[in-house]
């Protein structure tokens, strides 16, 4: 650790200090003279259960600051290695403002069985707070990059191994001011000549290998040299954000999940699912029960097609249910019209014109009305609104590994794939779509993909 950045993390703690003592001594001098924080504005009314002056500092002020140190120092806002930026450092503290304003009112209802002094006053007193505390800290930050430009501070980086650098890496320690990278290094000869010419800092192996004597060797120097090591994880360096540092007892663990989209993620989700299916199944039940009614009396039964799918994992069959569109035997005129698929770069089968396509449902695959029905397969459960596209067991037998990876999530309604494409995507386009869907999954993306399929649909863009 440098020591200019243990001193910008150490000073942090008597400047929130006085930030705080400043806040809360401000917010008293406005209360005790009715001043409102609106301008021309006069909301309150004169404060009648202010304690004096002595009582409050005593009695609030100095516990006040001892609680937000706590609350500041439990949200790691005084580590001494830190390199958030000014926003996430704002975030921080107006989040430790909050818990303190919780803190105090539960101190005051629940331990002394009285309100607090002053409502008006503890809210200013948070305003307060967040600003001086966050312009401190800014101003801070923006100071210790001033000094980081001029190379005080900067920790030397170079790597070292049979392999260069990642790429990504390699960029980011070249722009990232924190770090000066000083280049690959090809043997453990010529760190020591570095490392006798400069202090370096770090030393990151692009090869490790716990049963080499050269890992053995480079770490043995690193420990006696008093020199930072590191390595990148040997394997799915491709998906960091995937990776998640865990412990297994005392020791650490590096774990792969396959989609953020895990734990509160996936309630969330499903939640959403549940909410937005109900909706539109209650609101779009008088339209689709005349959908129904078309379908009968234009071709007779079945109204609806079910199509048996594979579901989430892969391991799971599902039946997706969907407005008949086709003839009644169009599985098995399919056998003999293979022949015609246009689809001849993956296991799907497309054909444009299929004769097997009735009036009717030609209009609704149109406009994509014929699978509307799935939403019940959202509402219990079996799909999602948005996710990859459900395929055929016979689809998925020619599947590849990478393929596979799709089942990491249950299939959707909608999805990247189709709103970048439809049917004009080659398959291993869609796949890498769905792929891409689900490794950097985020409540945004759905929504974004959700806002995407209404244009795709009145555009009619890429639809068989």
């Amino acid at each position: 650790m440098k020591k200019s950045e243990a001193l910008f993390g150490l000073v942090r703690i008597p400047l929130d200090v006085l930030a705080v003592l400043a806040a809360l001594l401000l917010s008293f001098r406005l209360r005790q003279e009715n001043i409102d924080l609106l301008p021309f504005v006069q909301l309150l009314e004169p404060a009648r259960s202010l304690p004096d002056l002595p009582f409050y500092v005593s009695r609030f002020v100095v516990p006040g600051i001892v609680l937000f140190l706590g609350i500041a120092a439990s949200l790691g806002l005084y580590v001494l290695r830190a390199t958030r930026s000014a926003w996430t450092e704002m975030g921080r503290v107006s989040l430790a403002t909050l818990l303190w304003v919780v803190v105090i009112n539960a101190w005051f209802f629940f331990v002394l069985k009285q309100l607090f002094f002053s409502r008006a006053l503890l809210l200013h007193a948070a305003f307060f707070v967040i600003l001086f505390t966050g312009a401190m800290r800014a101003s801070l930050i923006l100071l210790q990059r001033a000094f980081l430009r001029t190379g005080v501070g900067r920790m030397l980086v170079v790597s070292l191994g049979s392999h260069p650098l990642a790429e990504n890496a390699r960029d980011t320690l070249a722009c990232d001011i924190h770090y000066h990278y000083l280049g690959h290094l090809p043997s453990m000869e010529a760190l020591r000549r570095i490392v006798y010419q400069q202090p370096i800092d770090l030393v990151v192996q692009t090869d490790p290998n716990p049963r080499s004597e050269g890992t053995v060797a480079l770490i043995d120097f690193c420990r006696s040299h008093h020199v930072g090591y590191a390595f990148l994880p040997p394997v799915l360096a491709d998906v960091p954000h995937l990776l998640v540092v865990e412990r297994l007892g005392l020791l650490p663990l590096i774990r792969f999940r396959p989609t953020p989209l895990d734990g509160w993620g996936r309630v969330l989700k499903r939640l959403f699912d549940i909410l937005i299916s109900a909706f539109l199944l209650l609101f779009l039940s008088p339209f689709l029960l005349l959908i129904a009614a078309v379908i009968l009396l234009t071709g007779g039964r079945p109204i609806l097609y079910v199509s048996t799918r594979v579901g989430e994992q892969g391991r799971r069959l599902i039946r997706i249910i969907k407005f008949r569109s086709m003839v009644r035997n169009a599985d098995v005129l399919k056998e003999q019209l293979l022949a015609h698929n246009h689809r001849h770069d993956g296991p799907l089968f497309k054909m444009k014109d299929d004769p097997r396509v009735t009036r009717v449902g030609r209009f609704l695959r149109r406009w994509t009305l014929d699978e509307l029905p799935q939403l019940w397969n959202v509402l219990i459960g079996q799909v999602s609104l948005v996710g990859p596209r459900p395929h055929l067991q016979q689809e998925v037998d020619r599947y590849t590994l990478e393929h596979r990876r799709v089942f990491a999530v249950k299939p959707g309604m909608t999805g990247l794939a189709q709103v970048s494409g439809r049917s004009s995507l080659t398959f291993d386009e869609e796949v890498r779509l769905d792929l891409q869907y689900i490794e950097e999954w985020s409540p945004l993306l759905d929504l974004w993909i959700l806002w995407r399929t209404v244009f795709t649909v009145l555009s009619r863009k890429g639809a068989d």
